[in-house]
């Protein structure tokens, strides 16, 4: 198998989907590897980095993909790199499955399969493979240091000879992949810290790094899909999920909110009105400022103040940590292909196994 490692080039993207250690693993069992001159360099790993492990650079996007069977990116290709994929290409990446109608039907129209990193299925032997959750783990952890940042004062409690600093309260919306990573950063920084979340699994968890769990009484069996995801609520659960929010906002200082239902827009959970029940100084940082944002002023890519309160509605925040990122994305993508092509064996797109098929969008022509 010849794998091709493209150079990013959507705004933000600073991370790159095989790190030097993957390649060497690929080239070690018989793959080559070609990648891209530059490939690596805004993550931290230049060019003698992949020659050292066996890849071969190549002085362009075409020359990258001259030959290759897969080719690994990180985020979906742009308009010019999809035209240059040749048919029977195995494109790997996040693909953003419902904002890419355009796309998939150029790669069908190329011959090119394509699998969605997004749509790895959420089961025990694909775990190695999900880089949603490797990458909501960077997430987690940046946003909590922006709001560090944003925030006018310190975030753990301090003795000092000017008398005694008391710790800031941090409150995280979602108890995901992120969520958690979060609640983690911020106790390890100091804060003293609240979460919320409706799904049934969530309270022990956050019980477990040693917050609060935030109304208790909402957790339902029934909001989680199969796959550990919450489920959108109905107007009912809406109203007493809002409402519950609103009253342990106003002592909050810092607010992470990274709720998400995949596949559609991020719930609203802070309103405009609850902004102006909180401490002037306040900071939100909104993870899900990509899909629309928790918070009803975010603006993605954008810091606003409304009601004294400081809203961050930052964008791809793992590439904001691209050395780690990367290299997390990077062991979910060789997991990947090490299951399409086991050793000794050829690359296969077997849509009958549910790994495969479930991430394949586009394969022998058609959308899937």
């Amino acid at each position: 198998m010849k794998v091709a490692v493209l150079k990013e080039t959507q705004p933000r993207e600073r991370r790159v989907a095989l790190v030097p250690d993957s390649v060497q693993r690929l080239v070690k069992a018989g793959h080559a590897v070609n990648v891209e001159a530059g490939a690596g360099a805004a993550a931290g790993f230049p060019d003698a980095t992949y020659t050292a492990a066996g890849a071969t650079l190549a002085a362009d996007a075409v020359a990258t993909l001259a030959g290759a069977d897969v080719v690994a990116m990180v985020q979906k290709p742009t308009a010019v790199q999809a035209a240059q994929l040749a048919a029977g290409q195995v494109l790997v990446a996040m693909l953003q499955p419902a904002q890419s109608a355009d796309l998939f039907a150029t790669l069908a129209q190329r011959q090119v399969t394509a699998l969605a990193l997004e749509r790895v299925p959420r089961i025990t032997r694909a775990q190695s493979m999900d880089v949603l959750s490797s990458q909501a783990t960077v997430a987690g952890y940046k946003a909590v240091l922006l709001g560090a940042t944003a925030l006018p004062r310190f975030l753990p409690m301090l003795t000092t000879a000017a008398g005694n600093i008391t710790p800031a309260k941090a409150f995280v919306l979602g108890a995901g992949v992120a969520g958690l990573q979060a609640i983690a950063t911020a106790r390890r920084l100091g804060a003293v810290v609240s979460a919320f979340d409706v799904r049934a699994a969530a309270r022990e968890q956050v019980q477990s790094l040693g917050a609060k769990f935030v109304a208790s009484d909402l957790v339902s069996a029934g909001a989680e899909t199969a796959g550990g995801y919450a489920k959108e609520q109905g107007q009912d659960e809406q109203a007493r999920t809002l409402a519950a929010i609103g009253a342990a906002i106003p002592e909050m200082d810092l607010v992470i909110s990274t709720a998400a239902i995949p596949g559609k827009p991020a719930p609203r959970l802070v309103t405009e009105a609850m902004l102006a029940t909180m401490k002037p100084g306040s900071v939100i940082v909104d993870v899900s400022a990509e899909t629309g944002g928790n918070c009803e002023v975010t603006k993605p890519g954008e810091t606003v103040e409304v009601h004294g309160v400081t809203v961050l509605g930052p964008l791809n925040l793992p590439s904001l940590a691209p050395y780690h990122a990367s290299q997390m994305f990077s062991r979910n993508v060789l997991t990947l292909l090490q299951h399409l092509a086991p050793k000794d064996q050829p690359l296969t797109i077997d849509l009958a196994d549910e790994i495969t098929g479930a991430m394949t969008v586009v394969h022998a022509g058609q959308v899937r």
